[in-house]
């Protein structure tokens, strides 16, 4: 596959998946889908932002970037073409896998730890000894009192952080050596010309 074509799957999917870690931390401030919570009610890991700021915009900025090197660069066409917005997707991909990074951590730690919730009369981290032992305990799940339900909400969001980062990661992986060599290769695609009668060449 050319570099060109090849980064503009990868910053497709990319921009894809920003969105869906960017939806997924929002749905984390409402559990229950419900905005009465406060800060004071809500786990830190969902306070840390990182589907919104990492696995999301960090990870936006080299969708975009790839979708663009994936299209005619400043630099011309063809073989020595397109280098310019490579070079800049190089950047763009190893700052998108650091900002997928921040999520996966983040998550995995919101998964390991639990949600914040109440519970015998005390607001407080009460999965947080099991080491994630809760997760496969599911008559664990129905012991918080408020918010209601915040123990699937919060696995099944966190979950959803931790596979789509972890997808970021090997996609900006991918763009990061696709954009290497479009660097120093340039596209393999060729310059589409325009013969007399108005026809491609």
């Amino acid at each position: 596959m050319c570099t060109g074509k090849c980064a503009r799957c990868s910053g497709l999917f990319l921009i894809f998946l920003s969105l869906v870690c960017i939806v997924a931390n929002a749905l984390l401030l409402v559990p229950d889908g419900k905005t009465t919570w406060t800060d004071s009610h809500l786990s830190l890991q969902a306070w840390l932002m990182a589907g919104f700021i990492g696995g999301g915009l960090m990870v936006l900025c080299p969708g975009i970037s790839a979708v663009r090197a994936g299209g005619k660069g400043c630099c011309g066409a063809g073989c020595c073409g397109n280098r310019c917005r490579m070079l800049r997707s190089v950047f763009c991909s190893a700052f998108g896998a650091l900002g997928a990074l921040y999520c996966l951590s983040v998550s995995g730690a919101g998964l390991r730890i639990g949600p914040k919730c109440l519970m015998n009369g005390k607001w407080d981290y009460h999965f947080q000894e099991s080491s994630g032992a809760y997760l496969l305990n599911y008559t664990q799940w129905d012991l918080c009192d408020e918010p209601p339900h915040v123990v699937p909400w919060n696995v099944t969001l966190f979950s959803l952080l931790v596979a789509a980062s972890c997808l970021e990661i090997i996609l900006c992986g991918i763009q990061l050596i696709n954009a290497t060599i479009g660097v120093f290769c340039g596209d393999c695609r060729k310059k589409v010309g325009i013969g007399p009668a108005g026809t491609a060449l």
